[in-house]
């Protein structure tokens, strides 16, 4: 399974982003896909998760500015973000978790990630 992200970039604060994730494959046609971001000198955090089904999952403490989405003819899961915020900054990452809570931090499968930095 390889997942390869794309369209991070310098941004401006309340401007919007679209971050692409696109995989080889999954596991099961059933395992999620994540995004997760990770802040310099801070942990990483997920933000968004979809099932194969279409089912979307959000982090609540995030907030409600980021839209999870995906086409499944070209392998592909999106991540919009709108309203950017300086700390919005962050590599931002796709990847199949183990687990069902995708607050616990650990992938089988992970891409190298896309940098998204929010200034102006």
């Amino acid at each position: 399974v390889q997942l390869v992200e794309s369209g991070g970039g310098l941004a401006q604060p309340g401007g919007s982003l679209r971050l692409s994730c696109e995989f080889s494959e999954l596991p099961y046609s059933s395992s999620p896909i994540i995004w997760a971001r990770q802040a310099p000198g801070k942990e990483i955090e997920w933000v968004s998760g979809i099932y194969g089904d279409g089912s979307t999952y959000y982090n609540r403490a995030i907030g409600g500015r980021f839209t999870i989405s995906k086409d499944s003819d070209k392998n592909i899961i999106y991540l919009d973000i709108h309203g950017l915020k300086p700390e919005d900054t962050a590599l931002y990452v796709c990847a199949v978790p183990r687990y069902t809570d995708f607050a616990v931090p650990i992938y089988d499968y992970r891409g190298q990630g896309t940098q998204v930095t929010v200034s102006s």
